[in-house]
């Protein structure tokens, strides 16, 4: 067997790593587990990115019933969180959190409820500070109550911030959280957001099964490509289990083109990423849907193997033209190539910079056009990509009978 393919046959174990604007090297590390959740990336939708606080229990429904109609959740997105917003300004009498009797009547009880008969699971935020960062009551020195609360709820998912604390490293404060959630005997996905202060990739794996490695997201293409590269920097930490999460998604919420979106959507699946939709999922463009629903690359995303995909290569004018890479089930290797210029460009990709012999023989499969590259192919390929766009393709172990190909789509 070649090295290479040797290699890609450990590939459980292997994590890639990238030397700036030099192709990438591996190196072997081990993958856990936490508490039974996040085998595989959360997908689902939060509140935040398009509503932010203009959060109100009759758009949750909606949502939830859109998940459902769309096909979304059928495709795994299971998740349907509420962000910031949802509670009252004050705790009630014995100290327990409330919801916002104005915009949640019927109380997170009864909307988990509703969710849940959706075949959904339902998720809800809280702060490890006094106040979350809207200034509702926080869950610091409240942590035992909440988990008990949000458990007794039916709650399935804690996105858990970090505004308005007491100063303390966030590596002392949400492991009480943590401990809490346990106690309770519910299974709650633990979602860290601490937007990557203190590089939790190193002591999160073992608190959360999700940390976010960056600041807040915005809907540019400056933001996005800026939050791709830092969290690039943390993939031999993520793994089944526990995730490196660069904050949610913006698809569909107009501002950046359909190119744009396909970019951002193919990283964030490359790199194993929570797939959180953060658009109104009641008013979407067929370009949107389309994006979201792309069940190839989305299957990239919830590989059994769980590796993050890396930055392996960049070059061409300023560097812009990027490869991007990471091994899958199946000795097979998941390639985005990036196209970060502001120009057409035809990009190669050779087998040294997705770490293949050159002689290794591949198909390609085409995850955006949803086709397959007819024969089989080894060294090199070419790609013509748009300005700000992204190609991915799915490379499988191919037959060393048939003849050599010359790549170029």
């Amino acid at each position: 067997m070649a090295m290479a393919a040797m290699v890609w046959a450990l590939a459980p174990l292997v994590i890639l790593l990238i030397h700036p604007a030099v192709c990438s090297r591996l190196i072997l590390s081990p993958l856990t587990l936490h508490n039974g959740l996040g085998k595989t990336p959360p997908m689902g939708w939060n509140s935040w990115n398009h509503f932010g606080c203009n959060i109100d229990e009759l758009t949750v429904k909606e949502t939830a019933e859109a998940l459902v109609s769309t096909g979304l959740a059928a495709l795994g997105y299971n998740y349907l969180n509420v962000d910031d917003c949802w509670a009252e300004m004050k705790r009630g009498s014995e100290g327990e959190l409330t919801a916002r009797a104005a915009t949640f009547p019927s109380g997170i009880k009864a909307l988990a409820d509703f969710v849940h008969e959706k075949g959904l699971k339902f998720g809800i935020y809280s702060d490890a500070g006094y106040f979350t960062c809207e200034k509702q009551p926080g869950s610091l020195g409240y942590e035992e109550q909440d988990a008990e609360t949000f458990a007794s709820w039916g709650i399935d998912y804690l996105k858990y911030d970090n505004c308005f604390t007491d100063g303390s490293k966030p590596e002392l404060r949400y492991p009480i959280m943590q401990e809490a959630l346990a106690k309770t005997g519910r299974k709650i996905f633990f979602s860290i957001c601490e937007w990557g202060v203190d590089d939790p990739a190193e002591w999160a794996p073992d608190v959360g099964n999700s940390w976010r490695t960056t600041g807040d997201i915005t809907d540019t293409w400056k933001s996005m490509t800026t939050i791709a590269d830092l969290n690039d920097r943390w993939a031999s930490f993520a793994g089944p289990g526990g995730w490196n999460d660069p904050d949610m998604l913006e698809v569909g919420n107009g501002g950046m083109t359909i190119d744009e979106y396909r970019s951002h959507f193919s990283i964030w699946a490359l790199m194993k990423a929570p797939l959180i939709l953060g658009c109104d999922l009641r008013d979407m463009s067929n370009d949107t849907l389309e994006i979201i629903t792309n069940k190839e690359v989305i299957s990239v995303n919830q590989d059994s193997l769980g590796i993050q995909g890396r930055k392996v290569c960049k070059k061409g004018p300023e560097e812009c033209h990027e490869i991007w890479a990471g091994p899958l089930s199946l000795k097979r290797t998941a390639v985005v190539i990036w196209n970060r210029c502001e120009e057409d460009a035809d990009i190669e990709v050779s087998w040294q910079e997705i770490s293949l012999h050159p002689s290794t023989r591949v198909t390609i499969r085409d995850l955006w056009k949803h086709e397959y590259w007819s024969g089989v192919y080894n060294e090199s390929i070419v790609v013509s990509v748009a300005p700000h766009g992204a190609e991915m393709f799915i490379l499988s172990p191919g037959w060393s009978s048939l003849p050599k190909q010359e790549g170029r789509a």
